[in-house]
């Protein structure tokens, strides 16, 4: 039980961090924020996502590249040009590592304003710290898991952060229905989407881009949603409710 709770935490607080901070902040700069509470949420995404932390400058960048090329061969994740899920994270990784060292010069439309910690990054991005994670989670299992099956769930700890976007980069372009008829293979996943926290409304998403809300229609739940009001409530954040931008 301990294990399952555990479990059930680590995905949820990390989904959260890859959809509040790096996907609707870091991607879409949907809401603004100070530059403390910018740094707590690089430090919370660290926590949260753990051995397999993401930078939220790389992930915004490659974010606004997918919306500017999606389902054509720039798109950094489309299942239209990989033959099995496997095959197209790991031509992602590659150019997710190629943003996060920089080594390709990229255009400002992609850059401009994407929340940037290269100190913090380079501490939470190390293969020492990504060790120290696992081990962290191989000790918990240790003291925790009551049979020999419930350790095959450790391999889902290590990957959190690649799992969630693969999810949707692939299955939410392959499988689902539509709202909107929009120009790549975008779909939302569940209509009621308790598993991703509104990242499974991803037609709804590429519509329109700027929405805070994912949700559409009257039983589309976006969970994230009423946190991130919250958070705008108590002035944590600031939601652009008039802000435009060309990544739709």
């Amino acid at each position: 039980m301990i294990v399952l709770t555990f479990i059930i935490v680590h995905w949820y607080m990390s989904l959260f961090s890859q959809t509040f901070f790096l996907h609707r902040y870091a991607a879409h700069k949907m809401f603004e924020m100070s530059m403390f509470w910018e740094k707590a949420f690089f430090v919370f995404t660290f926590i949260t996502q753990g051995s397999s932390y993401l930078s939220p400058y790389a992930y915004g960048v490659m974010h606004r590249m997918h919306h500017a090329y999606a389902d054509t061969k720039k798109d950094p994740h489309s299942p239209k040009y990989d033959k099995t899920l496997f095959s197209m994270m790991w031509r992602t990784k590659g150019i997710y590592t190629n943003i996060f060292d920089q080594k390709n010069e990229l255009e400002n439309q992609f850059t401009r304003d994407v929340p940037q910690w290269k100190s913090f990054d380079k501490y939470a991005h190390h293969y020492v710290s990504r060790l120290i994670w696992v081990a962290s989670y191989i000790t918990f299992y240790i003291y925790f898991a009551h049979a020999w099956w419930v350790f095959l769930f450790l391999p889902i700890h290590f990957v959190m952060g690649p799992l969630h976007g693969a999810i949707i980069n692939w299955f939410a372009h392959k499988y689902g229905y539509r709202n909107f008829s929009v120009k790549d293979t975008s779909m939302n996943l569940l209509p009621f989407d308790f598993l991703m926290l509104g990242e499974g409304y991803h037609n709804n998403h590429h519509k329109n881009g700027t929405r805070v809300n994912f949700g559409i229609k009257w039983y589309e739940l976006d969970l994230a949603y009423p946190i991130i009001r919250f958070l705008d409530l108590i002035k944590i954040i600031r939601i652009k409710r008039n802000f435009q931008s060309k990544f739709k």
